[in-house]
């Protein structure tokens, strides 16, 4: 008799204190491996980005974005009951994450140490802007004064103008993959020894470590990066170009795929062997006037002529989209990344799914991001065997919400 094949995380929970970003990214992609996630929130507004706008029916887009397959307890942390059941709620769990300023956990009695001595078995993942140790250990920090302090922002921009940031939360998102996984790996290693470990992830150091080409090359040649838009340092052509109707990016980022796209897409064989284009390190030398000349020949026909010529002749290229048009995309839709999950008060509610395609695991139907302290009774009665008048009790005593 044939069965549904198990989810890679299965019998794993996870005790969720992070809030905003990383931390919730990283619940989220171990909830698309099977891990049931338990989010405490504080009885009185829960995780900041609840409050951010815009809302879409009073709830926040930013939180939505990162907090399905959640379970929503509310605990106040600064009372000493509340951090009882935190406790008793870490022995029932595989992993704890969190990621207050430093000082917070230590304050309240939950931090690695005190963790550590009644839950030896706890995986405890702390994340923080520039990690637990350090002089600015109890600096606070947020991507964007990260993405200005790691060197990110230094290299990105137009030559000339202003150094830029990236505008989505590139550094929350990289650390939240360094602690997906971190915890993955230190989960392999309890199932060997035992016990758990404590898991020190700075935003900062994650910011450096996708420096990667670019600090190899500091590092060994002194050379600082310099802003070329959207312009490669080490590839031409590489870049946005504008055809009859809309703009396109393209790479032939080897000389078998820059013969392609001269002889193939072009139809320039001339400039193959052009002096000033034959070699790599010539082409970079020369990058604007060849990129000139790809402009020019770019702007005689519409994208999608150019799109299918590109295809034809296995040249890396694609239209520049808008969110909308990327999102409604026949390739999302095919691709099932547009999930329809059902909200108690946000009606057709789509979300992005998880991106993860197992062969012989699965990866659980996506549930709606919860509602705050929608799950306080269900959890602490089913792992801590609380009924009607505990809750009644700690709710008088603004320890649950």
């Amino acid at each position: 008799m044939s069965s549904e094949p198990a989810r890679a995380l299965d019998g794993v929970r996870i005790l969720d204190l992070s809030r905003v970003l990383a931390g919730p990214l990283c619940t989220v992609q171990l909830s698309d491996l099977g891990a049931e996630i338990i989010k405490l929130e504080h009885p009185e507004g829960g995780d900041d980005t609840r409050g951010i706008l815009p809302k879409i029916n009073e709830e926040s887009h930013f939180f939505l974005s990162a907090n399905r397959n959640k379970k929503s307890v509310t605990i106040n942390l600064a009372t000493e009951e509340g951090q009882e059941i935190i406790h008793r709620l870490a022995e029932k769990c595989d992993v704890l994450i969190e990621n207050f300023r430093t000082g917070v956990m230590s304050r309240n009695g939950l931090d690695y140490d005190a963790m550590k001595e009644r839950h030896p078995h706890l995986v405890y993942c702390s994340i923080s802007a520039y990690g637990r140790t350090g002089y600015k250990a109890k600096w606070a920090g947020f991507d964007p004064v990260l993405q200005a302090e790691s060197g990110m922002m230094s290299f990105s921009g137009e030559a000339g103008e202003d150094p830029m940031r990236h505008p989505l939360s590139i550094i929350d998102t990289y650390t939240s993959l360094y602690a997906t996984q971190s915890i993955l790996a230190a989960l392999m290693v309890r199932y060997k020894t035992g016990r758990g470990q404590f898991i020190d992830l700075a935003l900062m150091d994650c910011a450096m470590a996708v420096l990667t080409n670019i600090s190899a090359n500091y590092l060994n040649t002194g050379t600082e990066p310099g802003r070329l838009g959207n312009r490669h340092a080490t590839s031409v052509p590489n870049g946005l170009f504008y055809t009859k109707t809309s703009p396109l990016y393209l790479v032939a980022g080897n000389d078998k795929l820059w013969v392609n796209l001269c002889d193939g897409v072009l139809g320039r064989p001339d400039i193959i062997t052009d002096p000033r284009f034959e070699e790599r390190g010539e082409r970079l030398k020369n990058r604007t006037a060849l990129d000139d000349i790809i402009q020019e020949t770019l702007m005689t026909e519409d994208c999608d002529a150019w799109l299918e010529k590109l295809r034809k002749h296995g040249v890396p290229g694609g239209q520049v989209q808008t969110v909308a048009e990327s999102l409604d995309s026949p390739d999302a839709m095919e691709r099932g990344m547009i999930v329809s999950i059902d909200h108690p008060t946000v009606e057709g509610l789509r979300l992005v799914g998880s991106p993860i395609r197992f062969s012989e695991s699965t990866v659980p139907p996506s549930k709606a991001p919860p509602m705050l302290g929608e799950h306080t009774e269900s959890v602490l009665s089913e792992l801590l065997g609380m009924g009607p008048a505990d809750f009644e009790r700690l709710r008088a005593e603004k320890i649950i919400g």
